[in-house]
C-alpha cells in the first residue's frame, strides 16, 4: 500500500539519511571491556547517545539501560508488538582499508565505512524507517528499536537488557542475511596453547589474526634457519596469498597477507595462519606437523580434526584456525566453529578438544552457543517474506547461515536483511561497505516491515 511512497520519501531524504549515517561511522565504538567508562567504554557509550538522542527526535520514550543498551518506543498507546534489535558497536578496524575506517565515504555507488553493513548503517535504515511512518502519519501500533553496545564481544548487553525489560512478542534484527535468516548454525571457539620446541629451522617471532571470528587475513612471522629464497618457493602456490620478505638479524622477516573473512564464511577469505603451517611443513620444520594435520591449508569443514558434518537444514559446517602466535617457546592459537543444527556443543567441542590434545596442546578457553531455529511458517516469519517479495520483486525464502546472529539467544526471533546472499561487504574485514542499492533496499524493507507487522 505505501511501497512507493516510502520509496518517494526515501529519495527525497537521502541526503540528511547519508548524513545521520556519516555521524555514526564517525565514532569509533569498539567495545572495551576493561576501560574506565563503563561498561563497555567511551566509544559505545558515545554511539549508545547518538541512537537515544535520534530516538528522542522522533518523539520516542527512550530508556538507557546503564549504558549496556537504549531502547524507545514508537507510542504509549499499547505495550509493543514487534522490536527491531540492532547494535552500534563494531569489529576494530584492522588493517588494509583504502579509505579511513571512520568517514563514511560514498565511491562508485558504494558506501565504506566500518559498520556500513554491520550493524550501523541498518540501525540508521531502521531509525529512518520510524521516521518515515511518523513524518507520513501512517497508523501503525506501538514498535519498539532497541540498539546495543557489545554484541561484538559477546552480547552482555543483551543479557543486562533481559534482565531489566522483557523482548516483545517478536522481534527481529538486521544483523544477517536476507530473505530471512531463520537458521543459525551452532558455535564453538576454542583456544589452546603448548610448548613450542625447535632446532635448526624454526619460527621465533609470529602473530596472525587479532580476534577470533575472523580469518586472519595478514601475518607477520620471522623464520629462522632458511634463506628467504627458501621461504618464498614455500608460499608460491597458495592461491591469493602474497609475501613480503627481508632479511634480519633473527633471520627471514616476512609479511604474509591474504584476505580477511568473516569466521562463519571462511570461503571467502585466505587464511594466513595455515598458509604458514604448511609453508612451515614445507620447509621442513619441526614441531608443527601435527597442528598443520588438523587445520590443512583449504579446508574449511574440519574434517581432518575428526568433524566434518552436515544436515539438510543448516548444510556443511566451517571449522578455522583463526588465531596463532609465537614467541618462540609457546605456541598459541585460535579456532572458530559453526556446526549444524542436529548437532550440540558438547559433541563438537568434545570432538576438537581431543584432536587439538592429541596434536600436543593444552585447551585454555572454550565456549559458545547452541544452535538457533525458528519454523518458517509462523505468521511472523511468513509476513516478513511477504514484505521481501513486495520490495524487492523476488521469491522469498528462508535460509540457513554461520554468522551468529544478535538475535541467536531470543526464541522466535528472525534476521531480516541487512545484507543478500550474494553479497560480500568485507563484514569484519578491510573495506566492509554497503552499495547504496542495498542500502536502499534496507531503508525500503523496514518501513514496509513495520506497517504490515502492525498496521491498524
Amino acid at each position: 500500500m505505501y511501497k512507493k511512497i516510502f520509496e518517494e520519501y526515501f529519495e527525497k531524504n537521502m541526503p540528511l539519511i547519508l548524513d545521520d549515517l556519516k555521524e555514526i561511522i564517525g565514532i569509533q565504538s569498539i567495545a572495551e571491556e576493561n576501560s574506565d567508562i563503563k561498561p563497555f567504554g567511551a566509544g559505545s557509550a558515545k554511539a549508545l547517545a547518538w541512537g537515544e538522542n535520534f530516538m528522542k527526535k522522533l518523539g520516542m520514550t527512550t530508556r538507557n539501560f546503564d549504558n549496556y543498551a537504549v531502547r524507545g518506543d514508537f507510542s504509549q498507546d499499547k505495550a509493543p508488538r514487534l522490536a527491531v534489535l540492532a547494535h552500534l558497536d563494531t569489529v576494530p578496524a584492522g588493517e588494509g582499508w583504502t579509505t579511513d575506517p571512520f568517514t563514511l565515504t560514498l565511491k562508485d555507488d558504494v558506501l565504506y565505512g566500518r559498520g556500513t553493513i554491520d550493524d550501523k548503517g541498518p540501525a540508521v535504515a531502521a531509525l529512518w524507517a520510524a521516521k518515515a511512518i511518523k513524518d507520513l502519519n501512517i497508523p501503525v501500533e506501538n514498535f519498539r528499536i532497541i540498539f546495543g553496545g557489545n554484541e561484538e564481544n559477546g552480547c552482555e548487553d543483551m543479557e543486562y537488557y533481559e534482565k531489566c525489560e522483557a523482548f516483545p512478542e517478536n522481534v527481529f534484527t538486521p544483523d544477517g542475511s536476507f530473505p530471512v535468516l531463520n537458521c543459525e548454525k551452532g558455535m564453538v571457539h576454542l583456544t589452546f596453547e603448548g610448548e613450542y620446541s625447535h632446532a635448526g629451522k624454526y619460527i621465533c617471532e609470529l602473530n596472525a589474526g587479532t580476534v577470533i571470528n575472523a580469518v586472519p587475513g595478514k601475518a607477520e612471522v620471522t623464520f629462522c634457519g632458511v634463506t628467504r629464497a627458501e621461504v618464498e618457493n614455500a608460499f608460491a602456490d597458495f592461491e591469493g596469498i602474497k609475501l613480503e620478505t627481508e632479511d634480519s638479524e633473527k633471520g627471514v622477516k616476512c609479511v604474509v597477507i591474504g584476505h580477511s573473512a568473516h569466521g562463519s564464511r571462511p570461503e571467502r577469505g585466505y587464511n594466513t595462519a595455515t598458509a604458514i603451517l604448511q609453508a612451515c611443513v614445507k620447509m621442513g620444520f619441526k614441531g608443527l606437523e601435527n597442528l598443520s594435520r588438523i587445520f590443512p591449508h583449504g579446508e574449511l569443514d574440519g574434517k581432518s580434526a575428526g568433524l566434518g558434518f552436515s544436515d539438510e537444514i543448516s548444510g556443511a559446517m566451517t571449522t578455522v584456525l583463526t588465531l596463532l602466535s609465537t614467541d618462540g617457546k609457546k605456541l598459541c592459537g585460535g579456532i572458530d566453529i559453526r556446526f549444524p543444527i542436529d548437532r550440540k556443543y558438547n559433541e563438537i567441542s568434545s570432538i576438537i578438544s581431543k584432536a587439538i590434545e592429541n596434536a600436543g596442546y593444552t585447551i585454555t578457553s572454550c565456549d559458545g552457543m547452541e544452535s538457533h531455529y525458528v519454523d518458517e511458517n509462523s505468521n511472523f516469519v511468513q509476513t516478513l517474506l511477504k514484505v521481501y517479495e513486495n520490495v524487492k520483486g523476488e521469491k522469498g525464502y528462508c535460509i540457513a547461515e554461520g554468522g551468529i546472529t544478535y538475535v541467536h539467544n531470543t526464541e522466535g526471533a528472525v534476521a531480516f536483511g541487512a545484507e543478500f546472499p550474494d553479497e560480500n561487504n568485507n563484514m569484519h574485514g578491510a573495506d566492509e561497505h554497503i552499495t547504496m542499492e542495498t542500502f536502499k533496499y534496507n531503508l525500503n524493507m523496514y518501513a514496509n516491515a513495520l506497517y504490515e507487522l502492525l498496521k491498524k
